[in-house]
């Protein structure tokens, strides 16, 4: 297995965009599609794949902003899925990794992520930091790491 950066206009964000198309989280499949159709991505902010026999089945990306009222927090690693059949590999610790090395790499010192999971990213040195409400009025968890 390997973690790639994707970049823009190229095979591997075309064949991310076919992953999502096909990929079961409905809850955020058509907006994901919109933003990697439009690269909707500034800076420094991208998209991390695994790759498992030069197939995607996992993805995270960094970014500025995430679906919180909370432009002082940045920045976000989200958007963290692993296809059913590769779950349970460490595949998302991966990809967090590679995220978090980046962002060290583009001058962060911390990355937040948001979540409803409790223990699982505190595995990956993460810790709660409040409850926040997202733009649906739902309450998510916020976890914070120092790199």
């Amino acid at each position: 297995m390997e973690i790639k950066k994707v970049d823009r206009n190229t095979e591997l964000a075309d064949k991310l965009v076919r992953f999502v198309e096909n990929f079961s989280w409905e809850d955020v499949k058509e907006h994901t599609l919109q933003v990697l159709r439009n690269w909707e991505f500034s800076d420094w902010e991208t998209m991390f794949v695994a790759l498992v026999n030069n197939q995607i089945v996992g993805m995270a990306s960094i970014a500025k902003t995430d679906y919180y009222p909370i432009p002082e927090i940045c920045p976000w690693i989200s958007c963290i899925f692993v296809d059913e059949g590769y779950r349970g590999h460490r595949i998302s610790e991966r990809l967090i990794e590679a995220a978090n090395e980046y962002a060290k790499l583009v001058g962060f010192e911390k990355t937040y992520i948001p979540s409803e999971h409790i223990g699982l990213y505190e595995k990956y040195g993460y810790h709660y930091v409040k409850d926040i409400v997202n733009y649906g009025n739902g309450i998510d968890r916020l976890y914070v790491k120092q790199l």
